[in-house]
């Protein structure tokens, strides 16, 4: 009963959520991402491998990261939803935006903004930050850490 009481609060969310419901095809996600090519891929980690793609945006064109999950490596489709829930209903100027999910024929893909200057940790590296921008960094991501404190329960 707790398994179906879990299912019917995640329907609930979401219908509540419909007009804002940022739901992206599998196919525009494919054209976007050259149908994941590898060329595109940029990292990965437990949740599977993330591409980058240029994805249609009104008249222009939007570039893109997609998360690809691959349940083999450990996450599953719960860690997905809870993953795309926690983006839907927060947003943090700290913290990479979403832009839709797709759950289609058995693909599950998280939809981001890209962030030029790549992930936290590959930024932090460059000789040329100076200390007094490193903390402000560190205030920045405290400070997003203290809006989210789910996050944590990813790190």
């Amino acid at each position: 009963m707790k398994d179906v009481v879990k299912e019917l609060e995640k329907a609930l969310f979401f219908q509540k959520n419909k007009i804002n419901n940022p739901r992206i095809s599998l196919e525009d996600i494919k054209v976007a991402t050259q149908n994941f090519n590898n060329d595109n891929c940029i990292g990965g980690g437990g949740f599977g491998e993330v591409f980058k793609g240029k994805l249609q945006d009104g008249d222009g064109i939007k570039t893109i990261v997609a998360k690809r999950l691959d349940t083999r490596l450990g996450q599953g489709e719960q860690q997905f939803w809870n993953e795309v829930q926690i983006l839907l209903e927060y947003k943090h100027e700290n913290i990479i935006g979403l832009i839709g999910y797709c759950d289609e024929k058995d693909e599950n893909v998280i939809v981001y903004e890209y962030a030029p200057k790549g992930s936290l940790d590959r930024y932090l590296k460059d000789v040329s930050l100076t200390w007094v921008k490193r903390l402000t960094i560190c205030i920045d991501v405290a400070t997003a850490l203290y809006f989210f404190p789910i996050f944590l329960s990813f790190i």
